[in-house]
């Protein structure tokens, strides 16, 4: 989603965070309950926190169609019963995320929303189809089976599941180890573990993305909480500027840490130049690629170096 690095469930655990940053929302996304046999639940409300687990990554399994709607919307009030009849009838070949674009502007602005409803197809983590404003059912069933169509065989399908409670998948030892240490608030040894998966599996993204979002929660915790004013006084302050980025980061400002680097780069030269794109690169890493905000950024970030 658009504007959120979740470093929640790391933070949480690590130790106290700078002064003055405000704390980013948690991903606390309770699993579904099964429906029918399938293991999903054809209708879910999804909130900012929910939005990753239950449309992005669920999108791997099924489509996932996004209904963004609003208590206010007259068309949304015919348009979203009969999605969710439709999902029913489904059986959880797709899934219905409803999404308050009041409660949650941000995912709104991420998908560009400018009226409601819209409703957003996604499969395998990327937008697939959308459309504006309430449809009758003939068109709305023709557009699902053209998603499910074009999805098909491309994607993992629902769990399988008979009803009963699925077995959980046991744990990790080694990521067991590496929260441990993250329990206690110690990230060098938290580092050191995720490296230890890494040494072992260098291609493992759990591991990776772990590891770069400790690294950066240790380097942001022994900044300034008065960085952005201090860099904001010193334009050409190359350290200043890296660390007014990370604040930004850290208090969920992305497209501000972002344009402030993009901007030294576009003023700067040699290893200076060099040294403020390596980082930005860094941050992008904290985020999804097919994320709106790194797309835009880094588009910038090419038209500032040529």
């Amino acid at each position: 989603m658009s504007g959120a690095v979740d470093l929640s469930a790391l933070k949480e655990r690590a130790a106290a965070p700078p002064p003055q940053a405000p704390t980013p929302p948690g991903d606390g996304a309770a699993a579904p309950a099964a429906s029918g046999g399938t293991g999903l639940t054809p209708v879910i409300d999804v909130t900012e926190a929910t939005f990753e687990a239950e449309v992005l990554v669920r999108s791997q399994q099924v489509p996932v169609v996004v209904d963004l709607w609003a208590t206010w919307c007259e068309p949304c009030k015919q348009l979203s019963p009969l999605l969710e009849k439709l999902a029913h009838e489904a059986g959880g070949t797709w899934v219905l995320a409803k999404v308050d674009v009041d409660a949650n502007p941000r995912i709104a602005q991420a998908f560009g929303v400018q009226s409601v409803p819209t409703v957003v197809a996604i499969a395998g983590g990327q937008p697939l189809a959308d459309f504006q404003g309430a449809q009758p059912e003939p068109q709305l069933r023709q557009w699902l089976a053209a998603v499910q169509q074009a999805t098909a065989g491309k994607l993992s399908g629902p769990p399988a599941g008979d009803g009963a409670e699925d077995e959980p998948e046991p744990e990790d030892p080694r990521f067991v180890a590496a929260e441990a240490a993250l329990d206690e608030g110690d990230l060098s040894a938290a580092e050191a573990e995720f490296q230890k998966i890494l040494d072992e599996e260098p291609a493992n993204a759990e591991a990776q993305g772990a590891i770069r979002q400790v690294r950066f929660l240790a380097r942001v915790q022994s900044v300034d909480p008065g960085a952005v004013a201090a860099a904001d006084a010193a334009p050409n302050d190359i350290d200043a500027q890296l660390q007014a980025a990370d604040v930004e980061l850290y208090s969920q400002a992305p497209d501000a840490a972002f344009a402030r680097l993009i901007g030294v780069v576009a003023r700067s030269a040699g290893d200076d130049k060099t040294r403020v794109r390596t980082r930005l690169l860094e941050l992008f890493e904290l985020f999804d690629p097919a994320e709106p905000v790194v797309m835009t950024a880094r588009r910038k970030l090419a038209a500032a170096l040529y």
